[in-house]
């Protein structure tokens, strides 16, 4: 299990550094919001420009990205349909819903893929389909609440294209597609400034959290519990229902599916919530407080399944 204690080794590093940022006022009053647009506009689009530009999309139809796609659908809907039943805001449920099932793959995930199953490969899959599908239906349902509080039906169904990680993931994809590459000159800088993206990320995320209160208390206890719990535990469990259930898995990918799936919330969550000045104390809190649980959840499905 070196790649669990790794990995969040590596979060936990860069998390108390924002912190520290945060505590002496270093950066100023601005500074966590001055990161987040940072990573939005600039770290993010280039990251996904590189990665899915350089990807083969095709890989995202298997057996077992089906499984972790449908558990991830369920997890989220199971938020949705609470949010729904208690009359959350649109935009804000959509966090949540995001936060109840969009994994780490990148920080956390890479790392166990590799020390824990083995095989970095087996999470790639998972990351272009949080990149291609996740990602674009929550911010364009985010985009387009947005624009309803406010505009006409033209500008709401305009809204996603203005996005820069939507526009950036689409141009990735297109480029895969066609198997055209971006020129080496070109690529560079793209490349230099995709670094950008997860270190501001948990900088911003670390920063937010000098001031804050307890986690899962206040108007936003229920939600943030709700998204942990189905994120921690609801989730892994869907997975290992529809794996070996539906689809009859067994051994490693049955293992591969649910240790993906056990993986917290991913802090480009906070980004967004952030980006849009709505849900920040849930996605904040969510991913904390799922990222601490994920340890012994980890811990228990390999003890379980490997």
């Amino acid at each position: 299990m070196s790649g669990v204690i790794q990995g969040f080794g590596v979060i936990a590093a860069i998390v108390l550094l924002g912190y520290l940022l945060g505590r002496t006022g270093v950066l100023g009053s601005s500074g966590r919001e001055a990161l987040t647009k940072l990573s939005f506009y600039v770290g993010t689009p280039a990251l996904l420009l590189k990665m899915l530009s350089e990807s083969d999309v095709t890989v995202i139809f298997s057996i077992p990205l089906l499984v972790t796609a449908l558990s991830t659908f369920a997890a989220a809907a199971l938020f949705v349909l609470v949010g729904v039943l208690r009359k959350w805001n649109i935009r804000r449920t959509t966090i949540g819903a995001l936060c109840s099932s969009y994994v780490n793959a990148g920080n956390l995930g890479i790392p166990i893929a590799v020390y824990v199953l083995g095989d970095a490969t087996l999470v790639a899959p998972v990351m272009l389909f949080q990149l291609l599908v996740m990602t674009p239906i929550g911010l364009t349902v985010i985009d387009y609440a947005q624009a309803g509080e406010r505009s006409s039906a033209w500008t709401r169904v305009l809204a996603p294209f203005r996005n820069p990680i939507v526009i950036c993931s689409l141009i990735g994809v297109g480029l895969s597609l066609t198997g055209w590459r971006i020129p080496a000159p070109v690529m560079e800088p793209i490349t230099l400034l995709g670094h950008l993206s997860v270190p501001t990320v948990l900088l911003a995320f670390g920063i937010s959290l000098h001031g804050s209160k307890l986690p899962a208390g206040g108007a936003e206890r229920a939600p943030v519990l709700l998204s942990v719990a189905l994120k921690s535990v609801v989730h892994p469990v869907i997975a290992w229902s529809i794996g070996a259930g539906l689809f009859g898995l067994q051994g490693a990918p049955l293992f591969a599916a649910v240790v993906i799936s056990a993986l917290p919330a991913a802090q480009n969550l906070f980004v967004y919530a952030s980006h849009y000045d709505v849900g920040v104390r849930l996605a904040r809190e969510s991913i904390l407080l799922s990222t601490i649980l994920s340890v012994p959840v980890l811990f228990t499905v390999t003890a379980l399944l490997g």
